[in-house]
């Protein structure tokens, strides 16, 4: 896999202090943000870029939240996030704004990307197992509810899952559900 790699900078942040090095894969620039000492075996959380969730804080997705979780925890138990640019389940931004259209009369997540000819889920994680071998991580904690991320990694074990608890609330109940129902999410 063809990578290039930035140096490591500091990443002061509202959660606590981090580190954060790029890697930028083709077009695509996906970022590590660690604790200053990495255990042995870290807890990562492997997040997808979703702008309208980590930025905006949108109700309509967890998303948001989930990031917020896992800085929280990677700063005190010391592991962490790899943010992955691929928004929308890998649709991009347009498409996920066409999709929110679609939602707005009434899709799911999942027959909004549909009706715009898109599959379920265009994600890749194999940019993963690259960044934790830079790392010489071999064994990980897994913060997800994805069961797709749990079957993602080839060259690292997954020791455990650790779970993300989130609260629904009248906007992204829906989303969850389908997450749930019809994506096997552990929630």
């Amino acid at each position: 896999m063809n990578l290039e790699i930035s140096k490591i900078a500091n990443l002061p942040t509202a959660y606590g202090d981090f580190k954060i090095q790029s890697f930028k894969q083709n077009d695509k620039e996906h970022l590590a943000i660690f604790t200053f000492t990495i255990p042995q075996i870290p807890t990562v959380r492997i997040h997808s870029e979703c702008l309208t969730g980590d930025v905006l804080k949108s109700l309509k997705c967890d998303c948001g939240e989930q990031l917020d979780f896992a800085l929280k925890t990677i700063q005190k138990d010391g592991g962490m996030v790899i943010y992955l640019r691929q928004e929308g389940r890998g649709i991009g931004l347009l498409n996920k704004v066409n999709a929110y259209h679609l939602q707005d009369f009434g899709h799911d997540t999942m027959k909004a990307n549909e009706l715009l000819g898109f599959k379920q889920d265009y994600r890749d994680y194999k940019i993963v197992d690259e960044i934790l071998q830079h790392f010489n991580i071999e064994k990980i904690n897994l913060m997800t509810n994805n069961p797709l991320k749990l079957n993602a990694l080839e060259k690292t074990k997954i020791e455990r899952r650790v779970p993300i608890v989130m609260n629904s609330c009248k906007y992204n109940y829906e989303y969850l559900e389908v997450k749930k129902e019809k994506m096997g999410h552990l929630l």
